[in-house]
């Protein structure tokens, strides 16, 4: 009965666009998962105490290096003999114990996806996240190691979900609508604006249990109706119109193999250079995008005397602006393509030019305007709204160049670049420790200027966004060469293998 519910609601829409929605929420989801515990520690323990360089990201940002959401949390509902005597060490390990798993999961991941599906990936990952966070106030009441655990396992689940996407676009999304689709993943920027001010909310009137039961609910609840509503192809899509099956398949036949390859050519990805400059313009992105955002507290504290997180909308601004370009610019890419007037190279080129590039001649002038509180909030709002544009530029890249293996490339970069926020809080702690002079942040800005564009560069070098050779190879033992480029349904030869 509630299947045929969702299937009735959902048969206002197509396929297509179920799935929009479905990843758009499933990302907002994926975010306030990762992030509810680094949100609710605030009140969790008796004393926030300074946390240490190398913690979780989002904490950095969230509590600004030891500077608490006291405009949303002073008058707490929870008494202070409730509250957690933990330390800054038991803190930092807890906070930072998500990583060690989510490091652990995205290549294996993106391959995983690659073989039995994105739906089965991302849904089951979400749906164990989803679990595992409304066990967290057990973990929480059992032991600090027990919450260790539990978050690593959380980052293990949640590791596997972003790589899961692309093997799923390639078998759902037309080539020139890819862009619009891969800007759903930066829902999770939405999700951060939207998860601050609702978690404030649940800690100040009900408490800080209540924060992982919401979430932890809402997303479960996401799982159970995207195992409804969402399949791994179209061809395997119970509602799905010939119409609809056909427009897409068609689409996408040129370039995904009929039969999934049934290993991967890891010695043609290791050597491909627009592979590699996917992966290292991501890197860069990242740990540009880490360091504004996690930094940009410590900095208005120390440097402008300004606390930025007690302004709770000024906070959710820069994710709100991020995924407004991430939109405009996807639908502007795709409709360039579609158009003739770009091909997908300089789309790509393009687009990844202004979201990476731009915000390193940005940090330039930061270098020499920073000094000034509007300049500065001015600077790193711009560089983080003109980043969203990452998904009409090198984001959604390796659909193009091999949808095949798009997951597992998109894993190797999600594996640099979670170094991001490990790295970019380690280089601001050894150049600011006990020196927090606007000196010593002109350093920071020039690190981050050279990374931003270097990083530009390197795509613009060695990006493309034509098929390779390597997306459909011959299986082993076949010595045969597919020709690329060309429909599936004209190589018959090959596709009944």
């Amino acid at each position: 009965m509630v299947s045929i519910t969702f299937f009735s609601i959902a048969g206002w829409l197509t396929c297509r666009q179920v799935l929009n929605i479905m990843v758009i929420f499933g990302f907002m989801l994926n975010y306030a998962l990762r992030v509810n515990f680094t949100i609710a520690i605030v009140v969790m323990v008796k004393a926030v105490k300074n946390l240490t360089a190398g913690t979780d990201d989002e904490a950095l940002a969230l509590l600004g290096n030891g500077t608490s959401l006291a405009t949303t949390t002073e008058q707490s509902v929870i008494p202070e003999d409730a509250k957690f005597e933990w330390d800054a060490y038991q803190q930092n390990l807890m906070l930072g114990s998500f990583f060690w798993g989510y490091v652990l999961t995205e290549l294996p991941g993106g391959r995983l996806a690659e073989v039995i599906g994105g739906r089965r990936v991302f849904g089951y990952s979400m749906l164990c996240a989803s679990l595992l966070t409304l066990l967290l106030p057990l973990a929480a009441y059992t032991d600090y190691i027990a919450v260790v655990i539990l978050r690593a396992v959380l980052g293990f689940f949640l590791g596997a979900s972003w790589p899961a996407i692309h093997p799923l676009t390639a078998v759902w999304i037309p080539p020139m609508d890819r862009s619009k689709f891969i800007a759903n993943m930066m829902a999770s920027s939405l999700g951060a604006a939207v998860t601050m001010p609702i978690c404030g909310f649940l800690l100040d009137k009900v408490g800080w249990q209540s924060v992982f039961y919401v979430t932890g609910g809402l997303a479960l609840v996401w799982s159970i109706i995207w195992f409804l509503v969402v399949f791994e192809t179209p061809a395997e899509h119970p509602r799905i119109s010939a119409e609809e099956r056909n427009e897409i398949e068609s689409a996408i036949g040129a370039s995904v193999k009929a039969k999934k390859p049934t290993y991967v050519p890891w010695k043609s990805i290791f050597t491909s250079p627009p592979v590699w400059a996917i992966v290292l313009t991501h890197g860069a992105s990242v740990f540009g995008f880490f360091t504004v955002v996690n930094q940009l507290p410590t900095y208005m504290k120390y440097i402008l005397n300004f606390n930025i997180k007690e302004n709770g909308l000024l906070s959710s601004l820069p994710y709100l602006g991020k995924y407004v370009m991430a939109v405009m610019s996807s639908h502007l890419a795709d409709h360039l393509r579609k158009q003739g007037t770009l091909s997908t190279t300089a789309a790509r080129k393009i687009f990844t030019a202004f979201a990476v590039m731009t915000p390193g001649f940005l940090m330039i002038v930061q270098v020499y305007m920073g000094e000034s509180r509007a300049w500065a909030v001015s600077i790193f709002t711009l560089a983080l709204f003109l980043n969203g544009a990452v998904t009409a530029g090198y984001l959604g890249n390796g659909l193009d160049i091999a949808p095949n293996f798009s997951g597992t490339i998109f894993g190797m970069a999600n594996t640099l670049s979670s170094f991001g926020g490990f790295v970019s809080a380690y280089m601001v702690g050894v150049l600011t420790n006990e020196n927090q002079s606007y000196g010593q942040w002109q350093i920071v800005f020039w690190i981050l200027a050279i990374v931003y564009i270097v990083g530009s560069s390197a795509y613009l070098l060695m990006g493309t966004g034509e098929l390779q050779a390597w997306n459909n190879p011959p299986e082993k033992g076949d010595h045969r060469e597919t020709e690329e480029g060309v429909p599936l349904n004209q190589q018959p030869a090959i596709a009944s293998k």
